[in-house]
């Protein structure tokens, strides 16, 4: 039996499907049978070359859902058959200044999966038993499998604007629909912000308890106290601090984003912070499949299979679609 692989052989090319020998686990890592995978718009940044240093040949791919077909030496944490989550953090060096901090997600020797290592756009994976997580049974893999970045990434940014009564979310795409559903379960506003004209997708904000639905280039009813950007277009930072009040947070959610343009200190002004997020932790992953676990989120997966993973990136990049795309084995 042999596996078959969507693989990025160089920058800026179409995947290509490979055949390949099952990989075998390391000491403490795990190979996983993919059920499924997530398809993030990083996935699409490092088929486009847009990451710095990307290892080429290489199976992208961060949202893995699978189970466990074998364990490698020293690995004891999951049994054979357990259903568990590969995310994008696949290892740390654990000694580091900011690992030792609790800051894992900054250290300079990590290693990420479908980037640095292969990731999930195949039927097998090998992942370190570490880095893993444990999934709430009441998601399906197709369900499950969009948390473990869209809901992860979106989680760590939503925690940076912990007193937001009124919340801005900019890209309503993967991340954005599921922080929506945690915001309103917390009786929080929210505004969304989609693409000019997008009016389904302004629909869909809608019919998800968001408060207003527009476009990114129109002014919220009210100011906001903290904007979330899940869109990887600098224009939109200079936008959303015009969108808020006072004392307000802008929190850019990706790893990518075009060049930001000069604006007016007055936007800046009246103590209004504008942060990024890098990565995630494992203290993160395991405190938002807790609280996936407590409130039922609707990932709206969009199903694909696994030979159509270059179909969802292009769908992924011009919207085709609202909620996830997530590749399927079955």
């Amino acid at each position: 039996m042999d596996d078959l692989a969507m693989t990025l052989l160089a920058p800026r090319a179409p995947l290509v499907a490979v055949r390949r020998a099952i990989p075998a686990p390391g000491p403490g890592e795990l190979l996983l049978e993919v059920a499924a995978c997530g398809v993030c718009r990083t996935d699409l940044h490092i088929r486009d070359g847009d990451l710095p240093s990307v290892r080429v040949p290489i199976v992208p791919g961060h949202e893995v859902v699978g189970r466990v077909a074998a364990r490698g030496p020293g690995a004891a944490r999951f049994p054979v058959g357990e259903r568990v989550g590969v995310p994008w953090l696949g290892g740390t060096c654990g000694h580091c200044g900011h690992c030792a901090a609790g800051h894992e997600n900054l250290c300079d020797g990590a290693v990420f999966t479908g980037y640095h290592r292969d990731g999930g756009f195949a039927r097998y994976v090998v992942a370190d038993e570490r880095y893993c997580l444990a999934l709430p049974a009441a998601y399906d893999d197709a369900h499950a499998a969009p948390l473990l970045c869209a809901g992860l990434i979106g989680y760590r940014a939503y925690a940076m604007a912990p007193r937001a009564a009124r919340l801005g979310l900019y890209g309503f795409g993967a991340a954005a629909h599921l922080i929506a559903q945690v915001a309103r379960a917390e009786g929080r506003e929210v505004f969304a912000f989609t693409r000019p004209g997008d009016q389904g997708s302004q629909a869909f904000a809608r019919a998800l308890g968001c408060t207003w639905a527009g476009g990114s280039d129109e002014a919220p009813p009210a100011p906001l106290d903290a904007a979330l950007l899940f869109a990887p277009v600098g224009s939109l930072v200079p936008a959303a601090l015009a969108a808020t009040g006072k004392g307000a947070i802008v929190v850019c959610a990706g790893i990518h984003m075009s060049d930001i343009p000069a604006f007016p200190y007055r936007l800046l002004w009246g103590e209004r912070v504008v942060r990024s997020v890098a990565n995630l932790t494992r203290a993160d992953g395991e405190a938002f499949m807790a609280l996936a676990s407590r409130t039922k989120l609707d990932s709206r997966p969009v199903p694909y299979p696994l030979e159509r993973a270059n179909e969802a990136l292009e769908d992924l990049r011009r919207g085709a679609f609202d909620g996830a795309a997530v590749l399927t084995m079955r």
